[in-house]
């Protein structure tokens, strides 16, 4: 018979101890103590290992400027991307799982940029503006951008009501952004640009980052007849007045479409030859001190003051191409009008060219949004935060 019996050691503690063994912190820079030449595009950030990041500042050498950041549960994570030409300090401070704390430095240079290195952005409207109903978001670059779809995803429009819309690519220097209908009244809109440092393609950066706030007034929205030789200036869907007006004559047609005011003058000199008219050509025309002139296009259209005109204003159209009124009703009309507010031509053999001014909403709306660099209608989200790659 065979007897089993089992071996026990009196006493015994546990036979296998575990490591608890505390790891310290390991804190590592996206960019090295000592880099020169750093790109401009970079975000700046530290990855945590076996810890946790405390605290972290990034400043200018000097100390003039501090680049905010967050900790997270990887490190931290710079704010905004880098200036030209600049010396940086970074320093970060971590907890190991041991409890104990460890510092990491690095001092790093940026690369140099000229000013033919940089495209800066321009916005319309200006912050603060109030504008009309049909006033698009206009960003103008002065040198091109070739990484569209990069620029368009850092290019975002928000509003106090849930409008949302599209940015269209006019090109390369030249991007508009609209909803699919006219601003609803009174809407309050932020442009936020986080170009700066963004690499545009061809070794050109963004130079500056844009905030813009402005707000949409009154539904204004002036319809002129022409084959009436009557405008009527509605607000909110109410029609306040009817003015007789003259407009271009049959070698001089207005050009029918969805117009837009693009600016106001109390005076202005009108010269012909800045629309291409020769001084020698019969329909040439020289007048100075033309009032209540606002521009509806590129090519030369306002609605303006005609005291001349007056006998045929509401009769007949005679006009090289602008819409004449009396001097009362033009500055009547221009007290009351503002950028922006549309202004509808109707009934007329001429049609509007593309883009001969704000000719924004003249095209459907899935045209407009093909000319999205994303090809989809630009949200109302935060801006992305991956890291970028020229």
């Amino acid at each position: 018979m065979v007897v089993l019996s089992a071996c026990s050691v009196k006493d015994a503690k546990d036979a296998v101890t575990p490591d608890d063994t505390k790891d310290p912190v390991v804190l590592t820079p996206n960019v090295v103590n000592g880099a020169t030449d750093v790109r401009v595009s970079t975000t700046v950030k530290v990855i945590a290992e076996d810890g946790k990041v405390s605290a972290a500042t990034l400043k200018t050498a000097d100390g003039a400027t501090e680049i905010p950041g967050t900790i997270n549960d990887k490190g931290w994570r710079a704010g905004s991307r880098l200036e030209p030409g600049t010396a940086y300090d970074l320093s970060v401070t971590g907890v190991g799982e041991d409890g104990e704390q460890i510092t990491v430095a690095s001092a790093f240079s940026t690369q140099a940029l000229t000013l033919e290195q940089q495209t800066y952005p321009s916005v319309a409207p200006l912050e603060g503006e109030t504008v009309g109903v049909g006033m698009p978001v206009i960003v103008t670059f002065d040198l091109p951008v070739k990484n569209r779809e990069l620029y368009e995803k850092y290019m975002t429009v928000t509003t106090d009501n849930g409008t949302t819309g599209s940015w269209t690519w006019f090109s390369d220097t030249e991007a508009h952004y609209r909803p699919q209908e006219f601003w609803p009244a009174n809407t309050k809109i932020n442009v936020k640009l986080r170009l700066n440092s963004l690499p545009a393609g061809g070794g050109v950066f963004g130079q500056q980052d844009q905030d813009i706030d402005f707000q949409v007034g009154k539904k204004v929205i002036t319809t002129v007849n022409v084959a009436r030789h009557r405008l009527t200036y509605s607000v909110d869907d109410q029609v306040v007045r009817r003015i007789p007006v003259t407009t271009g004559d049959d070698t001089h047609r207005t050009r029918e479409g969805i117009k837009i005011i693009m600016e106001k003058f109390s005076s202005i000199d009108m010269d012909a030859a800045t629309t291409g008219v020769d001084s020698e050509d019969p329909g040439y025309y020289n007048i100075e001190d033309v009032r209540w002139a606002m521009r509806l296009t590129n090519s030369g259209e306002f609605l303006h003051a005609a005291p001349w005109s007056v006998g045929s204003q509401g009769r007949d159209n005679v006009s090289h191409g602008c819409t004449g009124m009396s001097t009362a009703d033009a500055k009547w009309l221009y007290e009351r009008s503002q950028r922006g507010d549309v202004v509808k031509y109707v009934n007329s053999p001429r049609a509007l060219e593309d883009r001969n001014g704000w000719t924004d909403w003249n095209v459907s709306w899935d045209t407009w949004t093909a000319g999205s660099a994303l090809q989809a209608a630009a949200p109302a989200t935060t801006t992305p935060e991956d890291d970028v790659v020229d």
